[in-house]
Formats: C-alpha cells, structure tokens, sequence
C-alpha cells in the first residue's frame, strides 16, 4: 500500500509511507497539523472494497479539524467541518486512488495533533475452512470467538491510549496555566509589598519634616 500525504504545512507538507499489502490493509498514523496548514493522503483502492476511516484530534486548540474524502473522480464522499472525532465507512465504487485530507486552515495560532486509522478490506479468515459448508468444529468456534474478542480489546486499547494522551495534554496545559498564574500572583504581592514599605517611609519622613 502505497500512502502519501501532501499539503501546505512546509516541512510537513510532504509524508510518504510505504506499507506492507495484505489482504485487509488498516494505517493508524498520528502525526502534526500545523495552523494555516492542510495535510493529505493517497491510497489505491479496488472497486468493492469496504473501507473505514475514523480519526480523532488528540491536542491543539479546540480540539476540532475539517476532514474530506474524495473518489478518483473527485466526487467528495465525505466532508465535516471542525469535527473532534468521527468515523465514516464505505464501499469503493471504482478503481483509483482516493484521497482524504485534514485541513487547520481556519486556525491562525494553534497547530493540532490528528490520530486516523485507515482500514482497507476485511480481515482474512481465520481458518481457511470458515467459508466451508459445514459448521466449524467447537475449538474453531472457540479460536474465532477469542480473535475477535482480542481485536476488540485492541480497539479499546486504542481509545483509550488516545484519551489519555487527550487527557495528559489538557493537564499539562492547566499546570501550565496556574504556574504562570502563581507567578503573577507571587510577582503582585511582591510590588504591593514594596509599594507599602516605600508608602509607610513617606509619611514617616513627612512627619519628620514638619517638627
């Protein structure tokens, strides 16, 4: 799979991937959106293909970033504008690359940190019997069961690895925020002191000045 990005967004501007090609092919890339900046992907897909595109803005700003999939015919098959996260699915109707771009355009000072996961294709049988007419044996059963409960559980990893770093952001910004707020504070008192002491001294002299 051949996965390129291009855009406005100077030394990202250009991002190159070379994946391995398997029968379901899934990306999951995280990667910097500067402000005033758009970034896009390129990826060849065959007609009938189901595809998923889901992606999340993890830092930067309010959270949010226009996204927009096109078909190699240029028809857009989806657009959202200042999303935080969302998930679109759909069939490939043609052969052709289709193309996807997340665009920070409408941001003047705050550059963001977009998560996607790109899902071509279904994933292979576990066991080449599946597609059989029979049923499958219990341990088979069983064997399906467990992958799939697996594959969940890294989904929910995903997620959840994505909220932390959501999280761990907003928490460092906040300290970030008090500590300068602390300073001021601290650089306050420290004026006013000092505005006391030389206030105090002035009607003190003033006294003397008078006897």
């Amino acid at each position: 799979m051949l996965l390129q990005g291009s855009g406005t967004a100077g030394p990202w501007g250009w991002l190159t991937l070379l994946l391995a090609a398997c029968a379901a092919r899934a990306s999951e890339i995280t990667f910097e959106l500067p402000d005033n900046a758009k970034q896009c992907f390129y990826e060849e897909i065959v007609q009938g293909t189901k595809c998923t595109l889901e992606f999340q803005v993890i830092t930067g700003g309010h959270y949010d970033v226009d996204c927009r999939l096109e078909d190699p015919d240029g028809t857009v098959l989806y657009k959202e504008m200042k999303k935080q996260y969302d998930s679109f699915t759909f069939t490939a109707s043609r052969n052709g690359t289709y193309k996807f771009c997340f665009s920070n355009e409408f941001s003047t000072f705050t550059h963001k940190t977009v998560y996607f996961d790109f899902q071509v294709g279904e994933d292979p049988p576990l066991f080449p019997s599946e597609n059989r007419a029979t049923a499958l044996t219990q341990m088979e059963s069983a064997c399906v069961s467990i992958h799939e409960a697996l594959k969940s559980v890294i989904d929910y990893q995903t997620h959840f690895r994505l909220r932390e770093a959501q999280g761990r952001s907003r928490a460092e910004d906040l300290n970030s925020r008090v500590a300068y707020w602390s300073i001021g504070e601290a650089i306050i008192l420290l004026v006013v002191s000092i505005g006391q002491v030389f206030l105090l001294k002035s009607f003190f002299s003033d006294k003397r000045t008078t006897t």
